[in-house]
């Protein structure tokens, strides 16, 4: 799928033709770099893309949708991180979040598990409550870069492997449920018992932590805890967590979100 097509794109101003047409296409996985001296037309293409301009001819597509056609679908499918710092400095990290989740038509249970989920990807889940207005430069691109990733596609080793809104990404994995366990010794010593066990999808090991993927907790824990017992191993710990895009993540690639 082509994340980004541009087709003849132009825009003029008066008698000037900031833009005159323009083709390229980004590929999902793939990073473009626009460069060029002042002038040349490179802000005003992406606010084209952006929806921020109207195109005076040609158009352009975000994840299929035109930004001509299909403006409200194309925004939706497109996170922005601005040069300038786009926050409300009297609104703390999380607030900010969810404004800007709310934006994006992200609603309940979905925007405040993303926004949870978002706080920890950029670090700041330690200072949600306190307000932008007293952050540092960093940290401010940082909630900025996390306003843009609230609507997530899921990439993994270049490749867009599954594009939707939350909900949409949660209904991959279904009923599964995610299994965040410790143990007392290498877990390289039981992942492969484990990995055999009826009612385990997937599972995977980072730092310590075995992450697995089952289809109902109740019947597979006991199944764990009898291998682990088999083995002279000590489980340490369980958290039994519900379906988030990490889980997603984890069934899609055999691989923890955190690798």
């Amino acid at each position: 799928m082509k994340a980004i097509e541009v087709k003849n794109l132009n825009k003029s101003f008066g008698d000037l033709q900031a833009v005159h047409d323009v083709n390229f296409q980004v590929n999902a996985g793939e990073i473009l770099g626009l460069l060029g001296p002042n002038g040349a037309g490179k802000s005003t293409t992406i606010s084209m893309l952006s929806g921020l301009l109207n195109p005076t001819g040609g158009d352009a597509s975000i994840m299929g949708h035109s930004v001509t056609k299909e403006p409200a679908a194309a925004k939706a499918s497109l996170g922005v991180v601005p040069q300038d710092i786009a926050l409300y400095p009297d609104l703390s990290a999380r607030e900010n979040l969810v404004f800007w989740g709310k934006m994006y038509g992200m609603r309940g249970v979905a925007l405040k598990s993303r926004v949870k989920e978002v706080l920890e990807v950029i670090g700041l889940a330690d200072r949600q409550k306190d307000k932008v207005g007293k952050f540092s430069g960093g940290m401010k691109r940082r909630v900025n870069i996390g306003a843009a990733l609230l609507h997530i596609a899921i990439m993994d080793k270049g490749k867009l492997i599954a594009y939707g809104t939350y909900d949409e990404l949660i209904k991959i994995v279904g009923e599964k449920t995610r299994i965040d366990i410790t143990i007392n010794a290498e877990a390289e010593k039981i992942l492969p018992a484990w990995q055999k066990t009826e009612g385990v999808s997937e599972i995977d090991s980072t730092n310590g932590k075995i992450t697995a993927l089952v289809d109902d907790s109740n019947r597979v824990l006991p199944r764990l805890f009898d291998t682990a017992a088999g083995m002279d191993i000590r489980i340490t710990s369980v958290d039994i967590k519900e379906p988030n895009l990490e889980t997603v993540f984890l069934h899609l690639t055999g691989r923890a979100l955190r690798d």
